[in-house]
């Protein structure tokens, strides 16, 4: 299965930018990505393993809940 490549825009508007068989790969475009954005624009980059480009669009745009590391 591919790795999507995405920018997501206020308010969760996704865009398509590349598609890559390598988790390697995909990260990379990433990690470049974020690096040449600032953080004030509110811009993300994610990349997500998904059978076809339907299926990464469709969870991506599920909202995520917060990350709960640990119970106070």
């Amino acid at each position: 299965m591919p790795y999507f490549v995405y920018k997501i825009s206020p308010p969760r508007q996704l865009e398509h930018l590349d598609t890559k068989e390598r988790y390697q790969d995909a990260r990379e475009i990433v990690r470049g990505r974020r690096q040449n954005e600032p953080r004030e624009s509110g811009i993300e980059y994610r990349l997500i393993f998904a059978k076809q480009q339907g299926e990464a669009e469709r969870l991506l745009s599920i909202p995520r809940d917060e990350r709960v590391i640990g119970e106070d």
